[in-house]
């Protein structure tokens, strides 16, 4: 007897015809890291492109099955992001076809798509713009007919640590007045002079990129994810926001800003908490500043959330939100 031809042919499906080999329930299974493109409607009108990298899953309720479809979920993720812009409405729609096509198997699934949304920045004082990337993490969970949605981002500021800033300020009146003796009268042209020398100003606070991680959950029936209205919201805040394009008047102002700025991580996490406490559409959020010390080989971390019932708890984490 020999070969079948082609399309005669049935091939086998193991996860579909063979039984596990210890039966049981799971929590998730899935694909990691699917690479495919996502589009985001812009509010001028505009789509922008960006790689992504997707997670996709669905529970396992029936222990005596083997697996899932895992190809199905891909075709789905390959479909669903990149043929339309990525809106709440087309999470929605791909969970209900990651459940439609797993209905004798799972009861909920999961979406995330991580990807770095480009922005063009204005410089505070040039009239330049620049560049600057967001980590944006948006996941998707469906659950006995309920929809969570989730939007995380980060966003780099500059902060000033007050302490420093203050023992800056104590050494250089100390400078002062070995310089200026008391007895002395002073001479105005010469303390202009000294203000602006190395030899007057001679401590200056200690500062550090720093990083803010925030997730909102959302009203998943909205139309469209609030990316750069959130991240306005939050750069507003904190009022450092690290800067694209930069010419000496622009570090100028920037130095203006931190000096009126200076903050420990825990004035920076409750800057964040007030904003986001204030912003409609926001059901519940957590946020997580980290300040890189300069100072320390340590990070000084700070971690508030909106403390609703049944909401985010404070070391909640998804999984890092650039990746």
């Amino acid at each position: 007897m020999g070969i079948l031809p082609n399309a005669a042919r049935v091939m086998p499906d193991i996860a579909k015809e063979a039984r596990a080999q210890v039966a049981g329930r799971l929590d998730w299974v899935g694909m990691d890291d699917i690479e495919v493109p996502v589009s985001l409607p812009l509010a001028d009108g505009r789509v922008s492109t960006a790689p992504a990298r997707v997670s996709a899953f669905v529970d396992l309720q029936r222990p005596e099955v083997r697996g899932i479809h895992m190809s199905r979920l891909y075709l789905h993720v390959d479909r669903a992001l990149g043929e339309q812009p990525l809106t709440p409405g087309s999470v929605r729609a791909l969970l209900s076809e990651f459940l439609a096509s797993h209905r004798d198997l799972s009861r909920r699934a999961m979406v995330r798509i991580a990807f770095d949304h480009l922005v063009r920045r204005p410089a505070l004082v040039s009239g330049n713009t620049g560049w600057k990337a967001y980590p944006i993490a948006i996941r998707g969970l469906v659950e006995d007919g309920r929809v969570d949605l989730e939007l995380a981002f980060q966003v780099a500021y500059s902060s000033t640590c007050p302490c420093s800033a203050a023992l800056a300020r104590q050494l250089i009146q100390e400078k002062f007045l070995s310089d200026f003796p008391a007895e002395e009268a002073l001479d105005h042209a010469r303390v202009l002079d000294w203000l602006g020398s190395e030899e007057g100003i001679v401590a200056t606070p200690h500062s550090q990129r720093s990083t803010g991680e925030v997730r909102v959950r959302l009203d998943a029936w909205r139309d469209a994810f609030p990316i750069i209205e959130l991240i306005d919201v939050v750069e507003g805040a904190l009022k450092t926001p690290v800067q694209a394009a930069v010419k000496r008047e622009d570090e100028q102002a920037f130095a203006r800003l931190n000096g009126a700025n200076l903050m420990f991580c825990e004035d920076a996490a409750r800057r964040i908490q007030a904003a986001l406490e204030a912003a409609p559409g926001v059901l519940d959020f957590w946020t997580r500043v980290s300040h890189h010390e300069s100072l320390h080989p340590h990070d000084a971390v700070a971690v508030a959330t909106k403390g609703v019932a049944g909401g985010y708890a404070p070391g909640a984490s998804f999984g890092p939100i650039k990746g």
